[in-house]
C-alpha cells in the first residue's frame, strides 16, 4: 500500500517538475542572453521596466481598441511602432512615453490608419522570425546584439553595435523575402 502511495504520489508530481524545469531552463537561457548581451544588466532590466510601464500607461491612457502600438525599448532608446487614428493621438502617445523614468530617446514610427489585422500581424512575426533566424546562420552579427521589430513588412533594428555590425544586419534585414524596408535604430560603439 505504500509503495501505492509513493507511486502515485511521484507520478502527481511529475507536471509541477516537468514545468519547473522549463522555468528553469527558461531562466537559464534568459541569462544567457542577458550575459551575452551588450547592455549592462541594470539597463537590461531598466529596458524591460520600461517597456511594462509604457504599456499600462497606454492602456490607461487610451480606450481599447483606439491605438495599436507596441513599445520596444533598447538602451534607454525607446521605438514606437504600430497604428494610431490621428496626429493628436499621435503626440499624446509620443508624451505618455516620454515622460517615463529613464526614457532618453523617443522614436516615434506609428502611422495614423486603422489597426492592421491578424493577417498582417502573422507575416510580421514570421519576418522578424526569418531575419533572426538568418542572424543566428551568419557569423557576422551576433542576433543577441540586435533587437528585430517588424510592423506592416517594416523591420527596424536596435541594438548597440559596430558600424559594420549594424551594415550586416540591414543587408541580411533587408534581403530577406517580404521584407519592404528597414529602419536602423542602432547605437554604434564605434
Amino acid at each position: 500500500m505504500k509503495k501505492f502511495i509513493w507511486v502515485a504520489l511521484l507520478a502527481a508530481s511529475l507536471p509541477v517538475v516537468h514545468g519547473c524545469a522549463a522555468v528553469v531552463v527558461g531562466g537559464a537561457a534568459t541569462g544567457v542572453m542577458v550575459a551575452d548581451d551588450r547592455r549592462k544588466t541594470g539597463v537590461y532590466l531598466k529596458d524591460e521596466e520600461i517597456e511594462l510601464r509604457a504599456m499600462d500607461r497606454l492602456r490607461g491612457q487610451f480606450p481599447e481598441k483606439t491605438v495599436s502600438v507596441s513599445v520596444t525599448s533598447y538602451n534607454h532608446q525607446v521605438l514606437l511602432t504600430g497604428q494610431v487614428p490621428d496626429l493628436e493621438t499621435k503626440t499624446r502617445v509620443q508624451e505618455a512615453i516620454r515622460v517615463i523614468p529613464n526614457v532618453a530617446k523617443v522614436y516615434d514610427e506609428t502611422t495614423v490608419s486603422g489597426v492592421t489585422s491578424l493577417t498582417s500581424e502573422t507575416n510580421d512575426t514570421a519576418i522578424t522570425t526569418k531575419v533572426k533566424a538568418r542572424m543566428v546562420q551568419s557569423d557576422k552579427v551576433s542576433s543577441n546584439h540586435v533587437k528585430v521589430v517588424t510592423e506592416a513588412s517594416v523591420v527596424y533594428l536596435m541594438g548597440l553595435v559596430t558600424k559594420e555590425e549594424g551594415e550586416d544586419a540591414a543587408q541580411i534585414a533587408a534581403s530577406t523575402k517580404g521584407v519592404t524596408r528597414v529602419v536602423k535604430v542602432f547605437e554604434y560603439l564605434n
